[in-house]
Formats: structure tokens, C-alpha cells, sequence
């Protein structure tokens, strides 16, 4: 066992799963949550999100004693911030749950601890808790380590990235960086790179504006093919068979906490300066829009043919594949508005195993594929394979 305390400020998909991995490795972790069910739900070796073998991890490193949860911090060698940061009116990053995280924690920094910020901030942020943190506690200016560091993990294969990833840690200065290195060393199979905090800070948010440039880029192509009728699958399979071309899938929109909120920052922060990276997020926010309106013409076709409004079944609520994550879901937000538009939905997704979506029904598939007249498969989950092409049903739209 690594002689060392650890406390995760943070519960999430990020939190729990970053916890479980480093209390496998034989290091105590105390994890903080503010809802009381979600620490219920840990202290008793079970999991609130859908991870691949999330749930054998949390419940073997329960029983060994090296997880627990709570939901107020205490004392720690190494704090490590994973809350998330989402968009205020406006698109403005809201960093308030970042700054109420470390104000909690500053009654139980020492001497020698280390401060890690994996949350998603704008640039200048860790330097700035930084400066508040030795306004409050003087006595620990140059005497305790606080760094950066941006988490880039795949939902579905989050324990194997976290482990296997390289790395960045930016410190506020040297010595934090070198301490933030050592203590990812303990836990990653990944190269860790050191650098700045501001640095590590602007990878984060560049590394996800690239992303959602390159996805703007094919759902824009989309588009462009739906106008004179050609399949865009065909055409990108096509296309990237040049040697130096690679164009991803389109969708239905970007969703995740990710890449659909990251670029944002940097376009709140530098407005005059992020021309393709805002064009790229109104390009993919805009999409969902167009997929309702394709939706619209389908239906309407079906009324026409058959003198009634269609049952549409909804396959796939989450943002992606095999995950239960809803955040900023384009598939989502496109049922609600046909919901909200008067169109009688049967949703399903087998990875929320609860009875409820954001307020939406969670359906049976069995029942969906029986009792819809038309089917929009947005997520084509794994569960889905081998179901949806022998179903009877018309298939109307492969969004992702």
C-alpha cells in the first residue's frame, strides 16, 4: 500500500472512475460528492454511471478499504478537483463550481500537499484559485504545490485511458509541475509531459475545439450531400481513401461535456480571435435543427400516405455509443422538441437503466420496435446490433 491520502473533490464521470483507479493501486481515496445518494451509493460498492467495469473496480477497492466517500473533504496529502464546469447564459464558462470545490478545501491544506485542477477552466484559471487560496491561507504561499491537469478520456474506455493516456501537468511553477508528474506517475502507463498551468489549461480547450472543428467539417458535408442527393457515407469512405485525408462521421449534433462546451471558453475568452472555432460551434449547435427538420418531411410524406401522424420510436438518448451520459445529448434535445411539438414518442436506451429520461419515458425496445410506426435510430448502441435491421419497422434516420 502507497503510503499517501488522496481526496477527490467530485463524483462524476470523471471523479469516481479517476478514484477507483488510483485506490486499485493500493492508495487510500476519499471521495467527495455533494449528493448525498451518490455517496450512499459508493460507500456500498455500487456505481451511479455507466462505465465499462466501473462497477467491479468501485465495488473491490470498498471492500478493501481504500474507497470511501463522503460529502465533506478532510484532511489529504493530495487533492484533486473533478466538478464540472458547464456554460452559463450566453455560452460563458461558469467556473463556480471549481471555486466553491477549493474553498471547501482550504481549511485542510498543510504544508507539503499538492492541489490538482482536472475540471475544464479558462485559461488563467489554476493561477488565479492559486492567488485566492494564499490570500486566505498566507502561511502556505511557496510551502504547497497546485498544478493543472486536463483529463482526455473516451467514455465506455475510461478506465483504460486514464491509464494508458499521456498526460499534461502544468504547474504554477516548477516544483508543482515536477510534484504533479510524480503523483500521476503512480497511477499512469501514459508519457506525462510538465509545462505551465496556463498551457495545460489551453491544451485542454484546444485539443476539443480541434475535435469539433474536424466534426463541423463532415456534418456541414452532410448537409451539402442531402442537397444533391448523395450518400455521405459513401462519399467519406471514398474521400479518405487518399492517403492524407481523414474526415470523421457526421451526426446529429456534438454532445458530451466536451466537445460540445470546451471551444466556448476559448471563444468567450478571446471573441475577436476564434473565427473558426465559433463558425465550427454554430455549424454543429445548427445541426439537430436541420435533423428535425429532415424528421418533419418524413412524417409529413407519412401523413399524407397513410391520413395520421406516425408513432416515432426514438433509439439512443445518450450523447454516444454504449454510454448512459446525456449531457448536451443533440439526440436528446430532438426528441424533446418532437415531444414538445405534439408527436406521440416511444424512447428507449438500454444504457439508462432508469424508468425516466430528463422527464421522457425509457420504454422497453421491445415495445418501441412492436408499436412505432417509424424509427429514428440517433446512437446505434451495441445493444441495438442484430435487432434493428430484422425489425419490420421503417428505419428512417441513422444519425450517428
Amino acid at each position: 500500500m502507497i503510503k499517501i491520502n488522496v481526496s477527490i473533490i467530485g463524483l462524476g464521470y470523471i471523479g469516481l472512475p479517476t478514484a477507483a483507479v488510483i485506490a486499485s493501486k493500493g492508495i487510500k481515496v476519499h471521495g467527495v460528492d455533494i449528493n448525498p445518494n451518490v455517496v450512499d451509493i459508493i460507500n456500498h460498492g455500487r456505481v451511479h454511471i455507466v462505465e465499462r467495469d466501473l462497477d467491479t473496480l468501485v465495488r473491490s477497492t470498498v471492500e478493501n478499504g481504500l474507497l470511501t466517500a463522503g460529502t465533506k473533504p478532510q484532511k489529504a496529502d493530495i487533492f484533486l478537483i473533478a466538478v464540472p464546469t458547464p456554460l452559463s447564459d450566453g455560452c460563458k464558462p461558469d467556473i463556480t463550481s471549481v471555486e466553491m470545490a477549493v474553498n471547501t478545501i482550504i481549511p485542510f491544506l498543510e504544508e507539503e500537499n499538492l492541489l490538482i485542477v482536472e475540471s475544464t477552466c479558462p485559461v488563467g484559471t489554476t493561477d488565479l484559485l492559486a492567488s485566492r487560496i494564499f490570500r486566505k491561507r498566507p502561511e502556505l504561499k511557496n510551502k504547497i504545490y497546485i498544478a493543472y491537469c486536463p483529463e482526455r478520456v473516451l467514455p465506455g474506455r475510461i478506465l483504460y485511458e486514464l491509464e494508458h493516456n499521456d498526460r499534461i501537468v502544468g504547474g504554477i511553477n516548477d516544483i508543482s509541475s515536477e510534484k504533479a508528474a510524480e503523483f500521476y506517475a503512480l497511477f499512469v502507463k501514459g508519457s506525462i509531459f510538465k509545462t505551465s498551468a496556463k498551457t495545460a489549461e489551453m491544451c485542454k480547450l484546444v485539443e476539443n475545439s480541434y475535435r469539433d472543428v474536424n466534426i463541423a467539417f463532415a456534418n456541414e458535408l452532410s448537409i451539402l450531400c442531402d442537397k444533391v442527393d448523395i450518400n455521405v457515407w459513401e462519399l467519406i469512405t471514398l474521400a479518405n481513401r487518399h492517403p492524407r485525408v481523414n474526415i470523421l462521421n457526421p451526426g446529429c449534433g456534438v454532445g458530451g461535456h466536451c466537445i460540445a462546451v470546451d471551444p466556448w471558453f476559448l471563444v468567450s475568452q478571446f471573441p475577436d480571435d476564434t473565427k473558426i472555432i465559433k463558425a465550427a460551434r454554430e455549424v454543429n449547435d445548427a445541426k439537430p435543427y436541420w435533423v428535425l427538420r429532415k424528421i418533419y418531411s418524413i412524417v409529413e410524406e407519412f401523413r399524407n400516405k397513410h391520413n395520421r401522424l406516425p408513432v416515432i420510436g426514438c433509439l439512443g438518448l445518450s450523447y454516444k455509443p454504449d454510454t448512459d451520459d446525456i449531457r448536451e445529448s443533440a439526440a436528446l434535445k430532438i426528441t424533446q422538441k418532437l415531444i414538445k411539438d405534439g408527436y406521440r414518442i416511444l424512447a428507449n436506451d438500454p444504457n439508462i437503466p432508469s424508468e425516466y429520461i430528463a422527464g421522457l419515458k425509457n420504454y422497453p425496445l421491445s415495445h418501441v420496435l412492436l408499436k412505432s410506426d417509424l424509427l429514428i435510430v440517433y446512437v446505434l448502441h451495441s445493444a441495438y446490433s442484430g435487432i434493428i435491421d430484422k425489425t419490420e419497422n421503417n428505419i428512417i434516420f441513422f444519425a450517428n
